[in-house]
């Protein structure tokens, strides 16, 4: 998977589509996202919550090479009543009830949640598997038409996602936070209210994710502590003439547990 570089710096696209539409990319998210974790240890990887390429509401943006042959990373949204619960609540659901009636109340508006963020070594530290490809996802948020979004966090990352706007939601858990997954890993929850006006948002983010949704497609020289790389956006999703967030929303079910166990000894790629 070698970088194609132009003027000293790797050159990428990042695209965004729904997951039905294009299978043979989800694939490759789905090896590319199981490669990073059995490179750094993860040993059990379960593809049994890989269904999402096959949720009606499941959307994905992924990092590719500009033939589209190499996969550098990816991030995912779904949208509440599509055809599986919401990670979150996959993951959190067993630990506290809450979380449901919680989904349930903002999915009557439209919402979703950023999961799956991952990118490969060899664009780490250009920011394509943090602050890039959240950007991304958030701008294409009102083309799904959704008004929300959760995220499950680790540590290290809730610095960032209220950089983009979200705020800890205190209301489930330990003040918002699980154990999750594993025992000695902490998650916390996060919510963004309102994906539209990003109020909350730092200047700098909003500014971004706004240029981003003025223009859907363009190549922007991007920088993250003196790195800088070419990312070549396409976030206009196809087909939606095709998508009914009304129908969706009407699909959601009001969950008071899950269906099936989780076994504590594989980690599930959300």
């Amino acid at each position: 998977m070698a970088l194609v570089f132009k003027d000293g710096r790797p050159v990428v696209r990042l695209r965004a589509f729904r997951a039905i539409d294009d299978p043979r990319t989800c694939e490759r998210f789905i090896e590319g996202h199981a490669h990073v974790l059995t490179a750094i240890g993860v040993k059990k990887v379960t593809s049994s919550k890989n269904d999402w390429m096959y949720n009606p509401a499941a959307f994905v943006l992924i990092v590719e090479s500009l033939d589209g042959e190499n996969v550098y990373g990816g991030a995912r949204i779904h949208v509440a009543g599509g055809s599986e619960p919401l990670p979150i609540e996959e993951a959190t659901g067993n630990m506290d009830a809450k979380i449901f009636d919680l989904v349930w109340d903002y999915a009557q508006d439209g919402t979703g949640e950023g999961c799956g963020l991952w990118n490969s070594r060899e664009i780490a530290g250009y920011g394509i598997g943090s602050i890039f490809l959240t950007r991304a996802a958030i701008a294409i948020a009102p083309q799904i038409g959704i008004k929300s979004l959760f995220a499950l966090c680790a540590p290290y990352t809730i610095n960032l996602t209220k950089s983009v706007g979200y705020r800890q939601e205190t209301s489930v858990g330990n003040n918002g936070t699980f154990y999750y997954p594993k025992l000695d890993l902490l998650a916390t929850t996060m919510i963004l209210d309102d994906v539209i006006s990003l109020d909350t948002a730092s200047e700098e983010d909003k500014n971004a994710i706004m240029a981003l949704r003025t223009n859907q497609n363009c190549t922007r020289i991007e920088i993250l502590r003196s790195k800088e790389i070419e990312i070549q956006y396409k976030l206009d999703l196809d087909n939606m003439d095709k998508w009914n967030l009304k129908e969706i929303i009407a699909n959601t079910k009001k969950r008071t547990e899950l269906e099936g166990d989780i076994n504590d000894n594989d980690i599930e790629i959300m």
